[in-house]
């Protein structure tokens, strides 16, 4: 995709997380990996304004191109792109109900089979820290190791993904089943999925839908 396509498609995904309720206002944030560093979305600007070159460009090395300043998060996404050269795409958002966990400092286990989303048995939460610090980087890379995807303890949501398309898909999801999980938590403890059951689970995600060849697939390939 060209650059300048990758900008509308990031304005497009950012305005998609709050028609869909993952959002609200400016809050959160959004990236997507271009040549030697990634586009973010700026601070303190309502994605409703946005124009694509209203987006930051910001090297791996924290330096940036652009006429706005980059979001306040701007760490999260440069330490996951730097880490984990397999993410393409990094969204984080303060949806309700994933948010109501992280103020519960909780992780959401295997209560249902879906949580597999996650590429593992669980939604792990990160330690708290101040918003836009380093330190918060550091717990959340400590969180997502392995992972698409975890908690920010009284915060919210940070998705790593494969692309723009998969990482909106993975938070819509990870909300649903958040929601979910407080609703089972509201009446008690919800039946956890043995390790044994998570593991042919994931087996199975692994050659879920139109797979080309019997191999396990890239993130941005799909799951049921």
């Amino acid at each position: 995709m060209m650059e300048e396509q990758l900008r509308h498609k990031l304005i497009t995904t950012a305005r998609t997380m709050n028609a869909c309720g993952l959002n609200r206002g400016t809050s959160g944030n959004l990236s997507v990996r271009l040549r030697e560093g990634f586009l973010v979305t700026p601070t303190g600007m309502p994605y409703e304004t946005l124009e694509p070159e209203d987006l930051v460009f910001l090297r791996l090395d924290g330096s940036y191109e652009g006429k706005r300043l980059p979001s306040s998060e701007w760490r999260l996404h440069r330490d996951i792109l730097a880490n984990r050269p397999e993410v393409e795409a990094v969204l984080h958002a303060h949806p309700v109900a994933c948010t109501a966990v992280a103020c519960l400092r909780r992780e959401i286990p295997a209560f249902h089979y879906m949580i597999a989303v996650t590429g593992g048995v669980s939604l792990r939460c990160a330690a708290y820290a101040t918003f836009g610090t380093e330190e918060l980087s550091r717990h959340a890379l400590v969180a997502i190791e392995g992972r698409r995807a975890c908690l920010l303890a009284n915060h919210g949501l940070l998705v790593a993904a494969g692309g723009l398309d998969e990482a909106l898909k993975i938070a819509i999801e990870l909300e649903a089943l958040a929601s979910m999980y407080l609703q089972a938590l509201a009446v008690g403890e919800p039946v956890i999925l043995s390790e044994e059951e998570m593991a042919e689970v994931l087996e199975k995600f692994a050659t879920y839908g139109q797979q080309r060849e019997a191999i396990r697939p890239t993130m941005s390939e799909g799951y049921p």
